[in-house]
Formats: structure tokens, C-alpha cells, sequence
């Protein structure tokens, strides 16, 4: 038997169900991007909200905008769009919920004016985001919308249906205002700084392309709350759906795995209303900045400085390579005197041991995150999460020892070879461009820096240039990880 609304009161009795009638749930969100951190946050939040008898005309509807995501349509069906959310703690022991607030699921490429009108109905206030941090479509050094996109260039002509997400929400906005219906708050989940104002930018710049009136009243009119958010949430394993299916006594084809760990801050931006999230512990704030600086700086940057190091000296498993005294002591070095500094204070929220906090989390050996994963995408994540440190260290005179390692580390990740001498599979949507530049490294050291559309004019920053080419040299020579050790064994330099 399947996990569905028909076998989900035959679950064992230590496995929490929903708590409300989801029958009388009605959609107040729709949201892009359904995969396993939306589930494990996002939704879960609604759905906490919901067992309190509370948000039930906050109901999800999840939109599958790319044709990948067929199978994802075919699961929800079948499931009546219900999952299990599994928490793994440290101890070994397991939580499981199955999580209901997700009540509809549309397949774009199936029939975009279907998810146009859902999002064009009234009950709808909120359309929410998580479409990975390349999902904007914009410059990684000017942060300019790419107007030479194919398939925006194509939605923007309105000469057929749209398929992208920007014509997909820019057509259900258009057909709001048309109907005297006030326009719903956009709100971006993903891992990026502001990331409620690369939205207005990226949303506003593709509506002036259909009208510069148009792309106006985006900008002006619709609300963009900036966000941060925050849970391990790794990629679903077969072991873990059969772990989770002994458990339930029936087959779950879609669960999402998680560590206990969660955190969202938000800020308060939405003119048709929201759910009560900080009944359910989101921090509901006025300004999101420094608790998304923290994360980013922090968690995901060091995230970066594990992976390709790890990778490259064996490890496939974040737990594994954060266990390495030498790998831990490095990150806690780049995050103590590189991004710190660059860093303002985040109300209630006690640096120093969140930094340490983050090295326990990444500990957690049943999460079982992989380096493959954390390694992957790179080219969408080192600019956002690494660059603005090394930007602001190297113009207050900081710093920035580690950060270029971590920078040569991935160059030396993409060169396709670990220091056994094993295959690495690069995930990038710059695969082709990049790996050619990694592997002619070993004649230019500085070829993959001089990447300007990644790196701008780093390569031609002196300071910065030094310690990328002493990291790299020491990767080609020493490897990984008498690199690292070398490093964690060295306090960092300050430029004087």
C-alpha cells in the first residue's frame, strides 16, 4: 500500500498525522519548487500552524515548472500530496510526521494557464520561491537580470504559452491587476543575500520586457520580503524510504529527510496578510540582513570550504570530513577572522556559539549529507556566499587566507580527479566551460580565476592572487589534506 488520504489512519500510532480536516484546507500559497527543503520547512511550518487549528486558508499548492519534474506531478497524485518529514538526531533516533499542508500540485508544462489562474485567484496571497540560487537568472559579478535568456526571451514575446517561472507569475500579476485583484506578496526561500530584492529585481526586469509599464508597477507595487532560512535537509536515499516505509507500514515514494536543526527569519512584508509563523518559532523580524549574512557567511560558505577539500581527500560524507580535526579547525578559523568581521550583530543570537553549533550539526553521522551534493552547483553558490567576504575583507585590508583556499579548492575540484585518483563527477550548469579551465590550471595557475563572469577582477588583485596561488600550488603538490592541516596549524594572516 502507498501513502495516501485512504491508508493514512491505518500508520502506526507513534507516527504523527495531521491533526485537521484537510478537506477544508483552501490554497492562500502557491510555491515554486517543490523539493526537499521546501517540504522539510517551508510546508512544515504551515503544517504546525495547521495542527494548532490554525492557517487553513494558507493550504499550498505546489508548482512543478520544469518538465523534471513529471515525476514529482505523478507522486503527489498518487499520495493525495501527502509525505513523511523524518528528523535524525545525533543519538540515532528518528521523528516522523506525515505533513499535510501541501493540498494541491500543477505541472506547469501540462497546462500553464491552470497555474496561472490559481495564482490569479483572490484566496491566493502569497507566491513563494524555491528555485535554487541560479533560478534568478542573473549576472554573478553585475547582478543584472539576463535579458538574453532564450526562454525568458520567448515568454516575453507572449507569442505562446509561458513556461518559465518569471511568465508564469508575471502573467497571473498582470491578470490581477487587470481584475482589480491587489497583487500577492512574492516571497523568495532561497540561499541568497536579499534575497527579496533579487526577486523584485529579477520579476521587475522580465516585466519590463513584456511593457516598461508593466515592469514599473512590479516593482513598485508588488512586495518582496527578504528571508533566511535554514535546515540540513539532504537528498533522499533508498535506505532511507525503506527505513521509512518499515516504519509506516505502507510505501512513501517521496519522503524528505531532515536534521533537527531549523531556523527562518522573515521579515514582516505582506499586504494581503500571512500565516502566524512565529507561533510555530519563525523569527518574524524588520530587518532579515544580519540573521542572513550570519547564515550565509557562515553556514553556507563553510559548507563550500568542507566539500571540495573533503572530496578531494576522501571523505564522501559531511559528517566524515567536519569529524577531521585539521577540515574543522580551518573552518572555524575562516569563520572567526574572515567572515565575522564582515558580519553585523544579529539580535539575540550568540555568534560564538553558533559557529561551533554549526560544526555539531555537520557532525550529525545519521543526516548523512553528502559532499557531492554540497559540492554541487558550485558556480551559482561561491559568488554569493564566499566572493562577498573576500570583497569586503580586501578592502578593509582583512584577511582572506582561507577564503582563497576555499576558492583554489573548488578549482582544483573541477579539475575531475581526486588525490586518490579517483573520477569526480562536476555538477554545474558551467560544467563545460569550467572544467576545461580547471584542467589547463597546471600550465596558468590563474586560468580559472580569470573567469570574469564568476570572479570579476579578483585575478587581478595582488593580495588576493598570492594566497590563491599559494592554496592551489599546495594542492597540486601536498594534496587536500596536508593542505588543510598545513592551514589549520596557522593562525591567519593579517595584511598589514
Amino acid at each position: 500500500m502507498q501513502l495516501s488520504a485512504s491508508t493514512i489512519g491505518s500508520l502506526p500510532v507513534d507516527v504523527a498525522v495531521p491533526g485537521y480536516d484537510r478537506s477544508s484546507v483552501t490554497v492562500g500559497i502557491v510555491h515554486f519548487g517543490v523539493g526537499g527543503f521546501h517540504r522539510s520547512h517551508q510546508a512544515m511550518f504551515v503544517d504546525r500552524l495547521m495542527n494548532r487549528g490554525e492557517a487553513l486558508d494558507w493550504g499550498i499548492c505546489g508548482v512543478g515548472a520544469m518538465h523534471q519534474d513529471a515525476g514529482i506531478r505523478d507522486v503527489m497524485d498518487a499520495q493525495d500530496c501527502l509525505y513523511t518529514l523524518e528528523l535524525k538526531h545525533p543519538d540515532g533516533s528518528r521523528d516522523l510526521r506525515v505533513i499535510g499542508s501541501i493540498v494541491q500540485f500543477l505541472f506547469a508544462p501540462d497546462d500553464p494557464d491552470a497555474v496561472i489562474e490559481r495564482m490569479a485567484d483572490p484566496a491566493v496571497r502569497i507566491v513563494s520561491l524555491t528555485i535554487t540560487e541560479g533560478g534568478y537568472n542573473f549576472d554573478q559579478v553585475t547582478g543584472e537580470f539576463d535579458v538574453t535568456n532564450p526562454a525568458v526571451l520567448k515568454d516575453a514575446a507572449l507569442t505562446s504559452p509561458p513556461a518559465t517561472v518569471f511568465g508564469l507569475v508575471v502573467e497571473a500579476l498582470a491578470r490581477r491587476r487587470e481584475r482589480g485583484i491587489e497583487p500577492f506578496t512574492v516571497m523568495s526561500c532561497d540561499n541568497i543575500q536579499g534575497n527579496g530584492e533579487v526577486a523584485r529585481r529579477s520579476f521587475s526586469a522580465y516585466a519590463r520586457l513584456r511593457s516598461p509599464e508593466l515592469g514599473d508597477w512590479v516593482e513598485s507595487s508588488v512586495a518582496f520580503p527578504n528571508s533566511m532560512v535554514d535546515r540540513i535537509t539532504p537528498v533522499t536515499t533508498d535506505d532511507d524510504r525503506a527505513e521509512i516505509a518499515d516504519r509506516l507500514g505502507v510505501t512513501d515514494a517521496w519522503p524528505v529527510v531532515a536534521e533537527p536543526f531549523e531556523q527562518w527569519a522573515l521579515e514582516d512584508h505582506f499586504p494581503l496578510g500571512r500565516p502566524a509563523f512565529e507561533r510555530v518559532g519563525v523569527q518574524v523580524v524588520e530587518d532579515v540582513e544580519p540573521y542572513e549574512l550570519m547564515k550565509l557567511r557562515l553556514l553556507n560558505a563553510t559548507h563550500q570550504g568542507m566539500c571540495y577539500l573533503g572530496y578531494l581527500a576522501g571523505y564522501r560524507y559531511a559528517h566524515e570530513a567536519s569529524a577531521d580535526p585539521a577540515i574543522a579547525q580551518f573552518l572555524l578559523d575562516y569563520m572567526d577572522f574572515e567572515a565575522t568581521p564582515t558580519l553585523r550583530p544579529v539580535p539575540g543570537v550568540d555568534l560564538a556559539g553558533y559557529k561551533r553549533m554549526l560544526i555539531e550539526r555537520y557532525r550529525n553521522p545519521e543526516v548523512r549529507d553528502t559532499l557531492a551534493r554540497l559540492c554541487a552547483e558550485s558556480s551559482d553558490r561561491i559568488p554569493k556566499w564566499l566572493l562577498p567576504v573576500v570583497r569586503e575583507q580586501l578592502a578593509t585590508g582583512g584577511p582572506v587566507r582561507n577564503s582563497a583556499a576555499i576558492v583554489a579548492s573548488w578549482a582544483r575540484y573541477v579539475e575531475g580527479v581526486d588525490d586518490q585518483g579517483a573520477p569526480i563527477t562536476v555538477v554545474d550548469r558551467l560544467r563545460d566551460e569550467l572544467v576545461p579551465l580547471a584542467q589547463s590550471q597546471r600550465e596558468n595557475i590563474l586560468a580559472f580565476l580569470q573567469n570574469r563572469s564568476l570572479f570579476g577582477d579578483l585575478a587581478e588583485n595582488d593580495r588576493f592572487t598570492t594566497e590563491y596561488r599559494a592554496a592551489l600550488e599546495s594542492l597540486f603538490e601536498n594534496g587536500a589534506q596536508a593542505t588543510v592541516e598545513a592551514y589549520a596549524g596557522f593562525s591567519p594572516r593579517v595584511a598589514s
